[in-house]
């Protein structure tokens, strides 16, 4: 095609259906030595009439010698050459083909099983092999219940939840003004009946529903009386704001508002309610020389016939031939070691040990697969050998003896590794968090984990489905918030940060039983959870 006369070029375009527009069109195209480029980028661009302007960024598109020989001297001028396309009429959408990236893309890591994030191991300096223990207990009920089950007990016991929180309210200066009793506001009901003489009421929080107007109704008492309140959902809220998302019975509460008066009983109009402030927290680390990290677990359940044994075998494994394992110091067992016996009806059929004591000597064996620089931590759950009201005392000495080097401790616990402060709870109470709250589901228990620290109590509602013992004073009451919070209880696994504060909702060692299949909930089962003390870094390690 290389000596094609001009009526020859023109019936080449005109039979690919190409229209030449003008004298300047028609020079270029008789300069062409091949006309294959400019039909290939004409059709490619759905481009029908060829102006002189059209003729040159259709060859742009696909190269003739001439743009070649242009483009490699343009090259050596700038290595980083950019390709220009020509838009489709119809679309404005930029066409053409890159024959070769001008530099090469970096590669994307492999997706890590179940989603889980990547770590770096330059962020868990140090072997735990170098350094020794520090481990301090704030506070566990192991020896120290006092309660006898009276109404006097209770009394004492709802008396100290109110006050403790109270005082958080008032010190962390949530309250837009001084709180008065309810029985003082009732006495005075009649001044303050409008928005411009509003008052402020601290107490516990009943009986709580929503309305067919969209309202949230609740009772609220102090030590002196009870009144009837209406939470209007204020306009802007989010899908957390207690108006939409709710109450946990007996959660205290300050509330802001006034009475109104009519032929039925006062009602007290809530125009805005105060949780204990939360502001964004600052963790304490431990040390460059004692940077060394804790693993998280929970729910092993030893002795059930869906108890993951070769998962647990592999989990030893990797204890005693990775990197990352080597600067774990501490493994903290949150509760439910064993799957316990006669905790709910039929059990039996689902056991593989039906001997409670042989349980926990399984549970031993197991443990003691774990290197000799590791060291244990477990507390009890509901389905250990101990009363089932929390706090719960740590395991029974009998049962603690099958252990060699472990520490046993109550659920709840607060304790410090090297500094850093972590409050591990069972999590039972996510039960009554999923019954009580909106935003709180089985398959997102981080949900109720950040509920438990807003409204700074673990188990807030007695007569739920969370037995709590009455002790003088409220252990269940979050009295500091903790560099790292810990549940397990049902089976999810979660790492996260909220306001500064991490928590971890660790996974369990047990497969699906009949009653999640029932309920269709999948666990997320053999997954540790590791955080580095020092740079708060985690690792979340699958085992299945």
């Amino acid at each position: 095609m290389a000596t094609e006369s001009w009526a020859e070029k023109s019936r080449i375009l005109a039979s690919a259906g190409l229209v030449v527009m003008g004298r300047d069109a028609q020079t270029k195209i008789e300069q062409l030595t091949n006309l294959s480029p400019l039909i290939e980028a004409a059709t490619a661009s759905s481009t029908r009439l060829l102006t002189s302007q059209s003729i040159d960024e259709l060859l742009t598109i696909v190269p003739t010698e001439e743009t070649i020989n242009e483009a490699e001297v343009s090259t050596q001028r700038n290595p980083q050459t950019l390709q220009s396309t020509l838009a489709r009429p119809e679309t404005g959408q930029a066409i053409g083909r890159t024959i070769a990236p001008i530099t090469p893309n970096e590669p994307s890591p492999v997706p890590r099983p179940h989603g889980l994030d990547h770590y770096r191991m330059q962020d868990f300096p140090m072997q735990a092999s170098d350094i020794d223990s520090e481990i301090e207990i704030h506070f566990d009920i192991t020896g120290s219940s006092k309660t006898e089950g009276k109404m006097t007990d209770i009394q004492s016991f709802f008396g100290d939840r109110l006050k403790q929180i109270r005082n958080q309210l008032i010190s962390g200066g949530a309250l837009p003004r001084r709180p008065v009793s309810i029985a003082e506001a009732w006495r005075n009901r009649q001044r303050h009946t409008s928005k411009d003489y509003e008052i402020t009421l601290v107490g516990l929080a009943s009986e709580s529903r929503f309305t067919r107007a969209g309202n949230l109704s609740f009772a609220l008492e102090d030590e002196t009386q009870n009144i009837q309140c209406s939470l209007r959902p204020p306009s802007g809220a989010g899908p957390l704001h207690s108006a939409l998302d709710g109450l946990m019975n007996d959660d205290v509460v300050g509330v802001s508002g006034h009475f109104l008066l009519g032929q039925r009983s006062p009602l007290f109009m809530v125009s805005n309610i105060h949780l204990p402030p939360m502001r964004q927290h600052s963790k304490a680390t431990a040390g460059e020389d004692q940077a060394v990290s804790a693993a998280f677990l929970s729910d092993v359940h030893v002795g059930s016939k869906t108890f993951l044994g070769p998962q647990w075998e592999k989990m030893i494994q990797w204890f005693n031939t990775d990197p990352l394992a080597r600067t774990v110091k501490y493994f903290v067992l949150s509760g439910d070691g064993v799957d316990g016996v006669g905790i709910y009806p039929g059990q039996e059929r689902h056991l593989a040990i039906t001997d409670l004591f042989a349980q926990y000597g399984e549970l031993a064996r197991l443990l003691e697969g774990l290197p000799d620089w590791v060291d244990v931590i477990i507390l009890p759950g509901n389905h250990d050998a101990v009363r089932p009201a929390e706090p719960q005392p740590a395991l029974d000495p009998e049962v603690q003896q099958d252990y060699s080097d472990a520490v046993f401790v109550g659920n709840p616990c607060e304790f410090s590794l090297h500094g850093v402060r972590i409050l591990s709870y069972h999590g039972k109470s996510i039960d009554d968090f999923v019954a009580g709250l909106r935003s709180v589901t089985y398959s997102k228990p981080e949900m109720a984990m950040r509920a438990m620290l807003e409204r700074r109590h673990l188990a807030p509602s007695w007569g739920g489905k969370t037995p709590l013992s009455p002790e003088p004073e409220d252990r269940m009451v979050i009295q500091q918030i903790p560099d790292i919070f810990v549940t397990g209880h049902v089976h999810g696994h979660y790492v996260g940060n909220h306001k500064g504060a991490t928590i971890v909702h660790s996974s369990t060692w047990q497969d699906q039983t009949d009653y999640q299949r029932m309920l269709g909930f999948q666990p997320k089962p053999c997954i540790l959870t590791v955080i580095n003390l020092h740079t708060h870094e985690s690792a979340s390690i699958p085992f299945a």
